[in-house]
């Protein structure tokens, strides 16, 4: 689901739109295990014993099936967007939660990853910023050395354009190429790079 075109400010551009790593959802899996592990024991057993732990297993895996399913809601509604302007998270499925950080206010620009996270290419970007919030902290995102290079590149422009300085449109060709790159990068999914082509294509 992507980031509410009106809750984007006029003649601003989305560079990214991310959702978290697929690993901020699927180690919520992981947390069956044990369920699993407890249906083998139950199976063992004879007579009512089976009956009645079999019950208490069926129920516990509706109650963890229920909360799987919110956890993947909030997969699905937590968002990680760079535009021309700002970086912006939201989350939350009913009440919603944000942070927005203009790109004026940056001064600084970290991420993390771990062995394991450089393999499935997830990290952590931790962002220093003019202001009340001063650090901010974002889990679980993806391909974070890609993402810090863009947000540089969006700085760049930003400043250019507080400047005044007259610099030449981007033609299709290299706005295509520069998210083609990204998607080989895997920054963006082969999805999100079509979605992002016919809405370039649409605004020719």
């Amino acid at each position: 689901m992507p980031y509410p075109k009106h809750l984007i400010n006029e003649g601003e551009q989305v560079a990214l739109d991310l959702n978290p790593h697929w690993w901020y959802f699927s180690k919520h899996i992981l947390t069956g295990i044990p369920l699993a592990l407890a249906l083998v024991g139950v199976l063992a057993l004879d007579g009512d014993t089976r009956k009645y732990l079999g019950y208490a297993w069926g129920a516990l895996a509706v109650v963890w099936a229920l909360w799987l399913m919110l956890k993947f809601l909030s997969w699905r509604f937590t968002h990680f967007v760079v535009t021309s302007d700002r970086i912006i998270y939201r989350h939350g499925v009913l009440a919603k939660r944000g942070i927005e950080i203009p790109l004026e206010r940056i001064n600084n620009i970290n991420f993390e990853q771990g062995i394991f996270e450089r393999i499935i290419g997830a990290g952590d970007l931790q962002i220093d910023s003019a202001g009340k919030e001063g650090q901010s902290y974002f889990t679980d995102i993806r391909h974070p050395d890609g993402v810090q290079q863009e947000i540089y590149r969006q700085m760049e422009g930003y400043d250019k354009k507080k400047a005044g300085w007259s610099t030449p449109k981007a033609s299709a060709s290299d706005e295509l190429e520069k998210l083609a790159g990204l998607r080989d990068k895997g920054v963006i999914s082969a999805e999100e790079f079509e979605a992002k082509k016919a809405d370039l294509l649409e605004r020719m």
